[in-house]
C-alpha cells in the first residue's frame, strides 16, 4: 500500500512538471514578434495565402466593383494592400488586400489611390 502511494505521488509530481514546462512554452509562443509586411502588389492571391504567416488575418476584397466572392484564390491577383510594404506588424496582425480576377486590369481609381 505504501509503495502505491509513493508511485502515485511520483506520477503526480511528473505531471505537474510537464504542465509547468508546457505552460512556459505557451507563454513564450504567445509573445508577438514584429515582422515587416511583404510587398504583395501584383502577386497571385494563392501565393499571398501561402506566403504569409499562418497566424496572420487576411481580409480579401474585390476592387473591380462587382463585390464578387473569392472562391478560388489561384484565379485572383492583388491590386492593393494595407498596411504598406515594409511596415512593421505583429505576426497575428491583419493584412487587407484588394484583388481582381487574373486577366483583368486594376481599376484606375484603385491604382491611383494604392495603399
Amino acid at each position: 500500500m505504501r509503495r502505491a502511494t509513493v508511485l502515485g505521488a511520483g506520477a503526480l509530481l511528473a505531471l505537474a512538471a510537464v504542465a509547468v514546462s508546457s505552460a512556459e512554452s505557451l507563454v513564450e509562443e504567445d509573445a508577438p514578434e514584429e515582422q515587416a509586411t511583404p510587398d504583395l502588389l501584383g502577386q497571385g492571391l494563392w501565393r499571398v495565402f501561402t506566403g504569409l504567416d499562418p497566424r496572420t488575418r487576411l481580409d480579401v476584397h474585390d476592387v473591380a466593383g462587382g463585390d464578387r466572392r473569392v472562391l478560388w484564390p489561384p484565379n485572383w491577383r492583388v491590386c492593393t494592400q494595407y498596411p504598406a510594404p515594409g511596415t512593421p506588424r505583429h505576426a497575428r496582425g491583419r493584412v487587407v488586400v484588394g484583388v481582381v480576377k487574373k486577366g483583368e486590369t486594376c481599376p484606375e481609381r484603385v491604382t491611383s489611390a494604392r495603399r
